[in-house]
């Protein structure tokens, strides 16, 4: 992952209920899909921790790009899922990149 100044970076962590897995996945893959053909997407990467949290780090170019796929239609109605039937638990950070730094 490499970040630029002007770039906003989404982090969505969570936790998954018990069941519901089979429509999760499908959902998470259209999501996928969905992110990818937005104008403005850079990209993003998931992580699964061994206590099963989840990490989702999304990069759009900028804050216009951002704030189309935060209000998308069909994210809108995945987010209202997510909440009502995949998350135990959920949380939900986003940054402005301002400055970049990176070592060896």
């Amino acid at each position: 992952m490499t970040f630029e100044p002007g770039q906003v970076i989404t982090v969505f962590r969570s936790r998954l209920r018990p069941g519901n897995q089979q429509e999760y996945g499908g959902t998470a893959a259209r999501m996928d899909e969905l992110a990818r053909s937005m104008p403005g997407y850079v990209e993003h990467k998931a992580f699964t921790a061994d206590d099963g949290e989840r990490v989702t780090v999304v990069t759009f170019q900028d804050r216009s790009s951002h704030d189309a796929w935060r209000t998308h239609l069909e994210h809108r109605a995945a987010q209202r899922r997510g909440r009502d039937a995949f998350y135990e638990t959920y949380s939900l950070q986003v940054a402005d990149v301002r400055s970049v730094s990176s070592g060896p």
